[in-house]
């Protein structure tokens, strides 16, 4: 009986070896290599430079103060790769057009269905076989949402808050959750509007119109429209695409948080005041800056 085992235990293993080689000889092997992807992330910087809407060096004016918030969350709507600093916006490559809705009644941001990440994370991964080969000098990022936590002082008291901003040009909101507390909307929010949550509770607020700084250095040979939140940063060097690329390649859109939320310093004391009948307005809170880093 153990001489029977042994000579089926050795039938086996010869028939596994043949199966092996034959295996290894196919002339028609499956192809287990996957696609190369241009892999997107989102992150900030608050030691970044700080950035105007036509993007020149822009300190915070005197009349206001401004803090390096903490981001938890932050989302984009589109983005495109452009050729030159003469190429109008939306005659570049797009890369990505996030959905919108006119719930609301005007069209706008679907932000039930926007893509939310945290800074550093990756925010889109697409096919570098499906994005047109050239060479981009530029990149065109639509900001459409962010969370934050900031510092405010309220009757003279330090306390943490977290902000939820809507940066697009207009965001149609069913509801949203700021840390704790969910805020129903159901309705569009033009760019500006914030929620921010202490101990105290949800408060809401709007920054006026056209207050949202969105810096754009190529602002004289290819303008964006105001209200949006397409911030333009361009290349160290042109990123070519071949599409041929058998790796992925990573980009990802650094963003200056320097002194991006900015209120009206009433008191000239530097500090976020808040409270009854004496809050310190909030005046602006776009990205200041935008520089693409390619992996």
């Amino acid at each position: 009986m153990k001489k029977l085992f042994l000579r089926v235990f050795a039938v086996y293993f010869l028939i596994s070896g043949l199966q092996s080689c034959t295996n290894d000889n196919d002339p028609n092997p499956v192809d287990q290599q996957t696609e190369a992807n241009l892999i997107i992330k989102l992150d900030v910087d608050p030691n970044q430079i700080r950035l105007g809407n036509t993007g020149s060096t822009a300190p915070v004016p005197s009349e206001n103060a401004g803090q390096d918030p903490d981001f938890n969350i932050i989302s984009a709507h589109y983005l495109e790769l452009a050729p030159n600093m003469f190429t109008p916006l939306g005659e570049g490559e797009i890369l990505y057009h996030a959905s919108e809705t006119t719930k609301g009644g005007g069209n706008a941001i679907d932000f039930d269905n926007s893509i939310k990440v945290a800074p550093g994370e990756v925010f889109l991964t697409i096919p570098l076989k499906d994005i047109k080969p050239g060479s981009y000098e530029w990149v065109r990022l639509s900001l459409s949402y962010q969370n934050l936590d900031a510092e405010v002082y309220f009757e003279g008291n330090l306390y943490d808050v977290t902000i939820a901003g809507f940066v697009g040009f207009n965001t149609y909101i069913s509801n949203f959750k700021v840390k704790n507390e969910t805020v129903e909307v159901n309705d569009n929010k033009l760019q500006g509007f914030f929620a921010f949550e202490s101990i105290a509770g949800v408060n809401t607020g709007q920054v006026p119109a056209g207050g949202i700084t969105v810096p754009n250095p190529i602002f004289d040979t290819s303008p964006i429209p105001q209200g949006s939140c397409v911030v333009t940063g361009e290349f160290q060097s042109p990123f070519n695409i071949t599409g041929n690329e058998t790796e992925d390649v990573i980009v990802t859109m650094s963003l200056s948080t320097n002194k991006s939320f900015e209120w009206q310093d009433l008191n000239g004391n530097g500090k976020w005041d808040i409270g009854t009948g004496n809050s310190e307005p909030v005046v602006d809170m776009g990205l200041r800056g935008l520089i693409p880093k390619v992996e």
